[in-house]
């Protein structure tokens, strides 16, 4: 089973202007084609005096759907820069598009390239690259004299404490990739003195941030 991808965690949209033409540039994340296309119809329709609506995605974890356009750029000058931009950081499951309102200067082929390229490095910052890795959860409860020393504990480890809750006993839903799970439940035990009961849950796909790199 693939264990992790990487995506943006949200819509976004930032701006560049180059030679008196706007680029607005918007990234989203995206689980399937049919969310893509919707998100490049709906920005056609909110910007539709825009010169162009250039654009591309991939969905599937695997990337399995890849498609372009250059809507009336040159050819090989817009859609296509996206694109190489989003495969070089192995992005997936996310479609950058880029609405071009044309300032009267011509940039030529390499600056068409250039404009886009920068344009999907700027969108993709918005929306902020991340990886999205397996990860499992439990359900855990400790005794209250454990819990600082379980929370100190915690703090050694790639792990994430939430839903704490102080009834009977202190509750609280710990997140970890599987790779570290055993390490880490291991040590928070021994923490609470042999005294943490956890039940798992299923697992999800999360964020986890990532430089950019695959």
């Amino acid at each position: 089973m693939m264990e992790s991808y990487v995506t943006v965690r949200e819509r976004a949209s930032d701006e560049i202007v180059i030679q008196k033409s706007r680029f607005l540039c918007f990234a989203s994340p995206c689980d399937s084609e049919e969310e893509a296309l919707a998100f490049l119809e709906e920005l056609r329709a909110a910007y539709r005096d825009a010169t162009h609506h250039c654009y591309a995605y991939i969905t599937g974890t695997n990337g399995g759907t890849m498609r372009y356009s250059d809507d009336g750029e040159p050819g090989g000058t817009a859609g296509l820069p996206i694109i190489s931009v989003m495969r070089t950081l192995n992005i997936v499951n996310c479609c950058v598009v880029i609405v071009r309102y044309f300032g009267g200067t011509l940039l030529g082929t390499g600056g068409l390239v250039r404009a886009y390229t920068e344009g999907c490095k700027t969108a993709l910052s918005a929306a902020g690259v991340v990886r999205m890795e397996l990860t499992s959860h439990e359900f855990c409860e400790v005794p209250y004299s454990a819990w600082d020393s379980v929370r100190h504990e915690a703090k050694k480890f790639p792990v994430r404490i939430t839903d704490e809750a102080f009834e009977t006993a202190v509750t609280f839903r710990l997140s970890v990739r599987p790779r570290d799970r055993a390490e880490a439940l291991e040590a928070l035990t021994r923490a609470a003195g042999r005294n943490l009961t956890s039940i798992p849950e299923e697992e999800s796909f999360d964020p986890w941030e990532t430089d950019g790199e695959s």
